[in-house]
């Protein structure tokens, strides 16, 4: 069985991931008229640098955890 705090850690590594996934669908979405424009290549860029400092964030929250 699955303890409670693995499972808050999947939890939150999922959803951090979702997130992800649905910001570069709202990207694609928004700025893909048949081909990324420069404002979308930065917005995918932005929710790279995004996700990566939220990943660290989450990351260290989780090491206080222990």
């Amino acid at each position: 069985m699955v303890d409670k705090e693995t499972r808050r850690e999947i939890f939150v590594g999922v959803g951090s991931v979702g997130l992800f996934v649905a910001l570069l669908v709202w990207v694609g979405t928004t700025y893909g008229n048949g081909g990324l424009t420069q404002t979308g290549a930065l917005a995918v860029v932005a929710v790279i640098v995004f996700f990566v400092l939220l990943m660290t964030g989450v990351g260290y929250w989780m090491a206080q955890q222990h």
